[in-house]
């Protein structure tokens, strides 16, 4: 009882098992979508007790959040962010091509065909995707830009609205409808290089930038 009520508190039991239970969660919920994954699946899959997932998680929804979460963590900040550097189109190329691979790959397709496709759940779940996902690189995105409209290399007065904007022309890549009949074009390195210098050129050439896309 003790060990429930510290787990409901926010501080789980064990770190290492709630880790495990969103690994064995994220797995299901790709493999099987979110109406058939159960929480008693989930506990076999991580061969615990239903009672420890409560331990840690109120429900399954709860769950699905810190599952799709990791997931996003597992590759978005570091391939986006960490060491990007030169100049603004340098980086924002560099966001550009990560972020659209990214989005490419098969798991991450799959999880939000797998939202759209759960009608009854899925204005909740794409509230928890577009938290997790969306929002964070969003986020992201819009501390860079800051960063480049204080050192007054790009003029961008409203960070947080261009920061969507430039997001939504990675997502709105053609290529993310291609993959689905055709994944050797849609993972092909001049395809993708190809459309992301354009959309840093247009990005770049609609804030004032003096950098050129082409590097």
């Amino acid at each position: 009882m003790t060990e429930n009520s510290r787990g409901r508190r926010g501080r789980p039991v064990n770190e290492a098992l709630g880790q495990t239970i969103v690994d064995a969660a994220g797995e299901l919920f790709a493999e099987l979508g979110f109406q058939a994954t159960t929480l008693n699946k989930v506990a076999q899959r991580a061969k615990i007790s239903k009672l420890s997932i409560y331990r840690h998680f109120e429900n399954k929804e709860a769950l699905f959040g810190a599952a799709f979460a990791a997931r996003c963590q597992q590759f978005v900040p570091l391939a986006l962010f960490e060491g990007v550097d030169g100049s603004a189109a340098d980086q924002l190329m560099a966001v550009a091509s990560s972020l659209l691979r990214t989005l490419l790959r098969p798991d991450v397709r799959n999880v939000e065909a797998m939202v759209m496709a759960d009608t009854p759940n899925q204005k909740s779940l794409s509230k928890l995707h577009y938290e997790a996902g969306p929002a964070h690189i969003i986020a992201q995105i819009e501390a860079l830009l800051r960063q480049l409209h204080a050192k007054a290399v790009l003029n961008v007065p409203d960070p947080r609205q261009s920061a969507r904007l430039f997001a939504a022309l990675i997502k709105g890549s053609d290529l993310l409808v291609i993959a689905r009949f055709d994944e050797a074009r849609a993972e092909d390195d001049n395809e993708i290089e190809s459309y992301c210098r354009s959309a840093v050129a247009m990005f770049i050439a609609a804030h004032g930038g003096n950098d050129h896309a082409g590097g």
